[in-house]
């Protein structure tokens, strides 16, 4: 018997990876996503999301990008995975993605077409948007003035493209590099790490959309981990995960407080 048939769910609740039919709308969580709406809607041209490891930026990046209609609004999703590539890179990965055809090689080609293809899009009437997950790794000055100069790119109604950052808080001290793009920043947000209420709820709500039975944590559970966890997500998911394994070894159909401990002790975690 596997452990998704001893708990009687369709998929087990707390894998890391971001799927959104497991995003838990914390009040922190969806404030963010209405400013960040406001941001794209009214074309203010740079917001920050920034939080420390796991606290659901990447599920929040690809959420907002999965809820944006390409009706209105020709938006790209760009994962940054170092920190070495430069100003001609980003510039032409970002001509790729917005369909810019027969890209040129030059530098002020590629912004000359990046221009014109932004403002064939904004005549059509849809909105461009450029979502960055792992913002922070962009380090280098000449990437940060490149972006400044597409933010020049505007009209009385506001910027031809809106970038949304997501990264960790070190992404604030990287712009600084260029003091001109930071003072552009229209919005700052930070995600904050989940209270004791909410880190329940969200323990709750992951196991409903397993298609659990019942809730399966004893209620004293709750505090260990939430103590444990620090309220990070990314935590949370890897005691419960664990800790529903080990129930399942000892054939315990509810998770008690002294295995939520344990693993805690096993995973190294000390209260947060």
């Amino acid at each position: 018997m596997s452990v998704k048939e001893f708990f009687q769910i369709k998929e087990l609740p707390f894998n890391n990876a971001p799927d959104l039919k497991y995003f838990y709308s914390s009040k922190p969580h969806q404030e963010t996503l209405t400013r960040l709406r406001h941001v794209i809607e009214n074309r203010k041209g740079l917001a920050l999301v920034t939080g420390q490891i796991g606290t659901g930026k990447t599920t929040l990046a690809r959420l907002l990008f999965e809820e944006l209609d390409p009706q209105q609004y020709e938006t790209v999703l760009m994962i940054v995975v170092h920190s070495e590539i430069t100003s001609e890179w980003i510039l032409k990965k970002i001509c790729t993605q917005m369909d810019v055809e027969n890209i040129p090689t030059d530098k002020p080609g590629m912004l000359t077409a990046l221009y014109k293809r932004l403002y064939e899009l904004n005549e059509k009437g849809k909105k461009a948007v450029i979502l960055i997950d792992e913002a922070q790794m962009l380090k280098h000055r000449d990437v940060m003035e490149e972006i400044r100069g597409i933010l020049n790119f505007e009209d009385e109604f506001g910027k031809l493209l809106t970038f949304i950052f997501f990264g960790l808080p070190e992404l604030e001290t990287n712009l600084s590099v260029d003091e001109p793009l930071r003072q552009r920043v229209a919005l700052k947000c930070e995600l904050k790490q989940l209270d004791f209420e909410s880190t329940k709820n969200y323990i709750m709500h992951r196991i409903k959309v397993s298609g659990a039975k019942y809730n399966f944590f004893a209620d004293d559970a709750y505090r260990s981990i939430f103590e444990a966890s620090g309220g990070i997500p990314r935590i949370i998911n890897t005691i419960c995960d664990n800790a529903m394994f080990e129930s399942y070894l000892i054939k315990g159909k509810v998770i008690k407080k002294e295995t939520v401990d344990q693993v805690v002790n096993d995973l190294g975690l000390l209260a947060l």
